[in-house]
């Protein structure tokens, strides 16, 4: 669903004044978004895909030590006995959930992965890794606090998808991931890398 039409904004002054614009009109933008028929998920989906545009709208080059990707626990598997979250190390790499594979994209292009409880525990990494510029995977909800709560941090948001539910066994697009993080590594020279 798109309820906006997008332009591109080259200028970071105004691309920060319509991040901050859009957050602070959202409560108001859902209420009459109800009015006509639309769920909260709904306008939080368009919502993310206008900030990733804003966001995309600029080329940025991190270095990959100031890359963060950002899940919540619920990309690993609910009967998994390794706890990611306090090292995402400890996952065996087993493919029985996203994790690993997260975790091998992390590793082959140099960027810090976490796996975190909750937003207190995301933005406590936030916080001690100090990224420019963040991949965040989440559902919707989730997403559109957390982007909040980080600006003016650039972040592309990525929808978990939910085949047992929320909040469990989540899944992930594992090519968005890699695409956008080669997006934010190189620039525009992601074209000629792939």
């Amino acid at each position: 669903m798109a309820l906006v039409t997008m332009y591109p904004i080259q200028h970071p002054i105004l691309l920060r004044l319509s991040n901050r614009g859009l957050y602070l009109l959202f409560p108001l933008v859902t209420v009459l978004a109800r009015c006509f028929g639309y769920t909260k998920d709904e306008v939080s989906q368009s919502l993310i895909a206008l900030i990733n545009h804003l966001v995309s709208t600029q080329v940025y080059r991190v270095e990959p030590e100031r890359l963060l990707l950002l899940t919540p626990h619920c990309i690993q598997l609910s009967s998994c006995v390794h706890k990611v979250t306090t090292d995402v190390h400890n996952c065996k790499r087993c493919g029985g959930c996203q994790v690993g594979t997260l975790l091998d994209i992390a590793d082959t292009y140099g960027c810090h992965f976490v796996v975190v409880t909750g937003g207190t525990l995301a933005r406590l990494k936030i916080k001690e890794i100090r990224p420019q510029a963040i991949v965040a995977i989440a559902c919707e909800r989730d997403l559109v606090s957390g982007m909040a709560d980080v600006f003016p941090i650039p972040v592309i948001g990525v929808l978990n998808e939910r085949p047992c539910g929320p909040c469990c066994n989540t899944r992930v697009n594992t090519e968005d991931i890699r695409l956008v993080i080669e997006r934010l590594l190189y620039g525009n020279e992601t074209k000629e890398r792939t």
